[in-house]
């Protein structure tokens, strides 16, 4: 439709005619070019901009040699191959992100979850990475599920989802001690303090990844909110490449890998 802001036709002038105006605006709109949807752009210029995380370990950070890497960084390497085109990272934060993929200085983002706010201003692909709170132990240490918690000790931060979430499902016996703030209560599990520590799976890997000799492993789920590719709306081409390439690296195994990786666990059956 063409504004009346950029068309205006005074009728107490005699310059246009109504059928003159009409043919100037059928021309307006004839030769107004239409918007390239994003996979259009992509093959256009033979770059995908991925905006990830690079303060944000195992998904995205900077390697010894200050390199990103990450399960994202995996995951956007397949994206590109899928696409046929090469990635471009983009650095984003909690903040910016948002407005980085409405302004296009991305075309999509990583690490994104579903919520219904979300959903009224972005779309999403399937998901592709499983992101969830998790009680952490040592090995050595019999926990399968809450109901094993009874008697033992758990490390939490005072008043976070993990405290909401093990408080709701922990026998009666079971002793939550809460700490200020993430990093007291892992510090307090590292020491013996308490005998597991409900965190993310993001930062349960990295606890892995960092103290090897301790061996830590994931006991048992709580909250899941699994990872998603997030993209403006109205890409119904590129959301059907998402899902398709999605759903192919699961069948084959390679997005197993990443996961297996990166996390240390297997994709969840539900994923």
């Amino acid at each position: 439709m063409i504004s009346t802001n950029r068309i205006s036709i005074s009728f107490n002038k005699t310059l246009l005619s109504v059928g003159a105006a009409m043919v100037l605006a059928l021309g307006m709109l004839h030769t107004a070019p239409t918007q390239a949807d994003t996979l259009d752009n992509i093959a256009k210029t033979g770059t995908v901009k991925i905006g990830v995380f690079l303060d944000y370990p195992p998904f995205g950070s900077i390697g010894p040699d200050m390199k990103p890497l990450g399960y994202d960084i995996d995951m956007a390497d397949m994206i590109g191959k899928a696409l046929k085109a090469k990635v471009q990272l983009v650095q984003v934060t909690g903040d910016n992100r948002m407005a980085y993929l409405a302004g296009h200085k991305a075309d999509m983002l990583l690490s994104v979850g579903e919520t219904p706010e979300r959903a009224k201003v972005i779309d999403f692909s399937d998901a592709y990475a499983p992101y969830y709170l998790a009680a952490f132990g040592r090995a050595k240490l019999a926990v399968k599920s809450s109901a094993d918690l009874a008697g033992k000790t758990v490390a939490v931060a005072r008043g976070t989802l993990e405290d909401l979430s093990i408080t709701k499902v922990a026998p009666p016996t079971a002793v939550i001690k809460r700490f200020d703030d993430p990093s007291g209560a892992i510090t307090a599990f590292l020491s013996g303090q308490a005998q597991l520590m409900v965190v993310g799976n993001d930062v349960g890997a990295t606890i892995i990844d960092k103290n090897p000799s301790v061996s830590i492993e994931q006991k048992f789920q709580l909250f899941s909110s699994p990872d998603h590719v997030g993209f403006n709306k109205n890409e119904p081409r590129l959301k059907k490449v998402l899902n398709d390439m999605i759903a192919q690296s699961k069948k084959d195994g390679s997005l197993n890998k990443i996961a297996q990786h990166w996390l240390h666990v297997s994709l969840p059956a539900d994923l």
